[in-house]
């Protein structure tokens, strides 16, 4: 941090717009928790595709603001002087840097990280209309096109766009714990050198035959630990990372927050959360969903806790990443009182595995996650598929329970629930007896009668054992079955991932899970996967001819889970700033369906060359409702006279909410506006022609339009996601709400009208910002 400079400091107050008007001592606590950082001639300050993170303020010489283009060909855009800022355009909207910043001469600039910048402009209004102000000049400025050009350059060169290096700028430790009912699984990593990461394993809990294993820049440590509880093996844990035979930790003071992993959230925990008294007795109320694994995670909490009583802990729920998952998706064919009352749905596991591949597939593809539909196989003792259609997951093999879905290990997967009548009646099955058949004694080990390992099940059926070989192809038609499953619910599919233990390392089961999908684009190359290091290094094994890509990537849930846990650090100051605004009102409107046309058809609906007619106004500056009304025609029926709302779009897009799905006939998926690749299409009819759409149709995700000022003021940027607190007669909060940030929109939150219609909410009320989630 920097050393208090008197000169600096009147520079700043004196020379610089954004300071201007601002009391000396607040400019003096910003400057004493930011950093003066010297560069030379052809130094970078900023480098195309980095993480945007900091406010840069220039003190003295000059740098150039440019990008490189495919040719190699240089592109000036700017010369920042003495007093000018950058980064404010990255800190705004999330996206990676899209130009390099490099001396000119020997330069200095002042670099504001972005909590201390948020936490600094939150209380200078004059400092909010400034950067405000530029921001607006500056995307009056670019061409957008160009723009999202450099961004999609940016994120697709960075080496690490989403985060899983863990690097952050001040190094720091974390550890993440994940216990099991006589063990304790954990791992340290340090964000500043991955040398001095290390993992271990306290394993037969309880026992006299209490095994501590630690491993630390190559070297084990093996210790034999006396009978003891969930807390006395991590008292042993601390005590080995910090002891000087291993040397991990040089004090435990060192050790920044701890990570959980937390088989279930329910339905409340859909982000990893700080833990403090009141989640715990969430978890510990969870605890009836997942009675084998919630009370064993809270004893390492709790254990956590005691012997780090000042290290902020965060638990990260197997569960979170499938809440995006649709009602059609997550309901049972049981009377409805059963999820009311009971909590009776599908919830889904191995969500932090399933979240982690498919960023490191998007990474891999140098594609955005949130432009990927993707289908996850995570295959191990546990397993499960999932559907990840543009970043949400949005159907999942996995339960209430981890039994539904694929034949597992030890578990029999999907079953026709007669059975369970059928064995209790035939075989005079008690409750405890049948969770016992389902959980211990059924899938490949079942099935097989030789072993719960595939590699084992492999062997004996490669030796001609016709159980064996029919364990395997059963497993993997099952797969095979989800798979297709999976592409018909997002309307296609451009990756398909194998992770876990059996999808790594077994090249058999993923031929097996893969032959007879051609039809769907999906071929592998079968030496490429015979030759696949699926522990090591992500693969890709597709056939040359494949429209999909078929890649095999290892899965690294405490990586995730400490990715996580930084996250929800990073907005702690973001959460600050949201306290302070909570009464701060959001605007509410019920936007009703609608319709945007393209130039090409607005003149097939309504004849050559016209023009859309200006009826009124909506709150959005430059958008208006249309005089001309489309009639929309789906495969079951039809809904007239639908507003169109100009100004004219490049692609047409048709929002209805979801009761409307079932009167029209067709199912669209839940898309931010603008994202229409493999939605459905319908007819539209206008007064002079008709229009068959082949996409097109969605479900507009929840969203609030804000201008910088508005995000600055709340301390968010584009593409945030926050929950909205809605105070009428039945109160709510809705989780998942997009921010949008743009110069030339106004404040507003955009319900749908079926949302509306859940909180009796109707245009004109109010909201407020009540947290921010992860992203």
């Amino acid at each position: 941090m920097l050393k208090m400079d008197t000169d600096v400091l009147h520079f700043l107050r004196d020379f610089v717009g954004l300071f201007k008007g601002v009391q000396e001592e607040k400019i003096a606590d910003l400057l004493t928790r930011s950093r003066l950082a010297s560069f030379e001639a052809n130094e970078a300050i900023v480098e195309f595709g980095e993480e945007g993170n900091f406010l840069g303020v220039m003190i003295d010489g000059e740098a150039e603001v440019s990008y490189g283009d495919d040719s190699g060909q240089r592109h000036r855009l700017a010369v920042l002087k003495p007093g000018d800022v950058f980064g404010e355009m990255s800190l705004m909207t999330g996206d990676r840097t899209t130009a390099d910043v490099i001396g000119l001469a020997h330069c200095r600039a002042v670099i504001v990280p972005q909590d201390v910048f948020s936490s600094f402009v939150v209380s200078a209004p004059a400092a909010i209309r400034y950067v405000s102000k530029l921001i607006a000049d500056r995307a009056k400025g670019s061409a957008d096109p160009q723009d999202r050009t450099l961004a999609r350059a940016a994120l697709s060169r960075s080496e690490d766009p989403y985060g899983l290096s863990l690097h952050t700028e001040v190094p720091m430790t974390l550890l993440v714990i994940n216990c099991g009912s006589s063990s304790l699984k954990y791992n340290l990593f340090n964000t500043g050198d991955e040398a001095f990461n290390a993992r271990g394993l306290v394993e037969r809990i309880g026992s006299d035959r209490t095994l501590h294993t630690c491993t630390f820049k190559g070297s084990e440590t093996v210790h034999v630990l006396p009978p003891g509880t969930h807390e006395e093996a991590f008292r042993a844990v601390l005590q080995t990372l910090a002891s000087p035979e291993v040397g991990a930790l040089r004090d435990l003071k060192d050790i920044a927050a701890v990570g959980h992993r937390v088989v279930h959230g329910g339905e409340r925990f859909s982000t990893p959360t700080l833990i403090d008294e009141d989640v715990i007795a969430e978890i510990e109320r969870l605890g009836q969903l997942a009675p084998l694994h919630n009370p064993i995670n809270l004893a390492g909490i709790r254990a956590a806790r005691q012997l780090l009583p000042l290290v902020p802990q965060v638990a990260v729920f197997d569960t979170a990443f499938h809440h995006t998952l649709p009602p059609y998706a997550y309901l049972y064919g049981l009377p409805m009182e059963y999820y009311e009352n009971k909590g009776v749905r599908r919830y889904g596991f191995h969500g932090m595995s399933h979240f982690y591949v498919a960023l490191k597939a998007a990474q891999f593809l140098r594609r955005p996650f949130n432009e990927l539909e993707i289908v996850s196989c995570h295959l191990g003792n546990g397993a499960s598929l999932c559907a990840i259609d543009h970043g949400r997951s949005v159907d999942t093999s996995m339960g209430m329970t981890p039994t539904e879905g694929l034949i597992m290990g030890t578990r029999c997967g999907d079953l026709d629930p007669g059975v369970f009548t059928f064995l209790a009646r035939s075989e005079d099955l008690s409750v405890e007896g049948m969770e016992r058949l389902i959980n211990k004694e059924s899938g490949l080990l079942g099935m097989s009668g030789i072993s719960n390992d595939m590699r084992e099940v492999e062997a004996a059926a490669d030796a001609g054992n016709t159980h064996a070989l029919l364990a395997l192809k059963t497993f993997s038609y099952r797969i095979k079955k989800y798979i297709g499953a999976y592409c018909a619910a997002m309307h296609g599919v451009d990756a398909v991932i194998f992770t876990g233990g059996i999808g790594q390392g077994s090249a058999g089961v993923r031929s097996l899970a893969c032959q007879g999908l051609a039809f769907m684009g999906i071929v592998i190359d079968e030496e490429k996967n015979r030759q696949a290091k699926g522990f090591l290094q992500v693969c890709d094994i597709s056939a040359e001819d494949s429209a999909v890509r078929v890649l095999v990537v290892p899965t690294d849930e405490e990586r995730m889970i400490a990715r996580e846990t930084l996250r929800v650090l990073d907005l702690r100051y973001v959460s600050e700033i949201i306290a302070q605004q909570k009464q701060l009102p959001v605007p509410i409107e019920i936007s009703a369906h609608h319709v945007h046309l393209s130039r090409e058809h607005v003149e097939a609906l309504f004849g050559p060359g016209h023009q859309l007619t200006h009826h009124s106004d909506l709150s959005q500056p430059g958008q208006f409702a249309c005089k001309e009304m489309v009639n929309l025609v789906g495969p079951k029926g039809r809904v007239d006279r639908v507003r169109v709302l100009g100004p004219e779009r490049k692609a047409t897009q048709v929002e209805i909410a979801m009761t409307e799905q079932f009167k029209l006939g067709v199912s669209p998926p839940v898309r931010e506006s603008g994202d229409i690749e493999n939605t459905p299409g319908l007819t539209l009819e206008g007064t002079a022609g008709s229009v068959v759409l082949d996409k097109g149709v969605i479900c507009a995700h929840r969203h609030i339009h804000m201008s910088p000022e508005d995000a600055l003021r709340f301390g968010l940027k584009d593409r945030n996601r926050v929950r909205i607190r809605v105070e009428t007669g039945r109160d709510l909060i809705f989780g998942d709400v997009v921010v949008r940030v743009s110069p030339s929109f106004k404040l507003a939150m955009h319900l749908d009208t079926d949302e509306g219609n859940a909180a009796s909410i109707t245009t004109g009320m109010v909201g407020f910002v009540d947290g921010i989630q992860p992203d």
